[in-house]
C-alpha cells in the first residue's frame, strides 16, 4: 500500500497486523481520486473527513493531494496508532486530528465546532450496516455542504440508499468485489 499521487507519490504506508483493517487498494484509490479530482475541480483548500480511517490511506491520499487539513476517525487504538505513524512519516502531522472515538459519536464532536467539510470518505467494515447509518446521521449534519462531496466504499453486493434526503447518490462505480458510491446533497 503507497500513496499514488501527489507530493508524497509513492511512499509506502504501515498497517496493522492481521485482517481486521482493509486498506482501499491502490488502483482503487486512483481510480477514487480521479474521479473526485474531477468533480470537486482540484483539492486545494479543502478539509476531509476519513472515517473508519483504518491506516489513513484516503485521508493521507487527499492531503497528499492539496488538501488543507484531515480529520481520521478510528475506534481502534493500533489503528489509531498506525495513521500516527503514517502521518509523521509523510510529514503530514501539521495538517491533521486524529479522533479515537466511533463513526457516530466523532460526528458529533465535530458536529459542535461546526465547519463543514468538502469530503467525507467512509469505508466501515462490509456488509454490518454501518453505512447506512453513518449516511442517516450526515444527511443532516451541518459537516455537510452542498458542495460536499461523500464516498462510501463497500461490497459490490451491499445495497445502499438512492436517495436519503437531503442526500442522494451520484455515481457508483464497480472495480471487482468492491463499489464506490458517491453522495451528494441535493439543491
Amino acid at each position: 500500500m503507497r500513496v499514488v499521487g501527489g507530493s508524497a507519490r509513492g511512499r509506502r504506508l504501515a498497517a496493522p497486523r492481521g485482517n481486521r483493517v482493509r486498506p482501499t487498494a491502490d488502483r482503487i484509490k486512483e481510480a477514487l481520486f480521479n474521479i473526485l479530482h474531477s468533480g470537486m475541480e482540484g483539492f486545494e483548500g479543502a478539509r476531509v473527513l476519513d472515517l473508519f480511517a483504518g491506516t489513513g490511506n484516503l485521508g493521507i491520499e487527499a492531503l497528499s493531494r492539496g488538501c488543507s487539513e484531515a480529520v481520521f476517525v478510528d475506534s481502534h487504538r493500533e489503528s489509531v496508532a498506525v495513521i500516527r505513524r503514517n502521518l509523521d512519516e509523510l510529514g503530514f502531522g501539521d495538517r491533521a486530528r486524529i479522533i479515537a472515538r466511533d463513526a457516530l459519536a466523532a460526528i458529533d464532536s465535530l458536529e459542535r465546532e461546526g465547519a463543514p467539510f468538502r469530503l467525507v470518505v467512509l469505508d466501515p467494515p462490509y456488509r454490518l450496516g454501518l453505512a447506512d447509518k453513518v449516511l442517516g446521521r450526515l444527511a443532516g449534519s451541518p459537516l455537510i455542504a452542498e458542495e460536499t462531496i461523500i464516498v462510501v466504499e463497500s461490497a459490490v453486493d451491499e445495497v445502499l440508499p438512492d436517495l436519503m434526503e437531503p442526500l442522494h447518490l451520484v455515481d457508483r462505480r464497480i472495480y471487482g468485489d468492491t463499489a464506490l458510491s458517491f453522495f451528494r446533497k441535493r439543491n
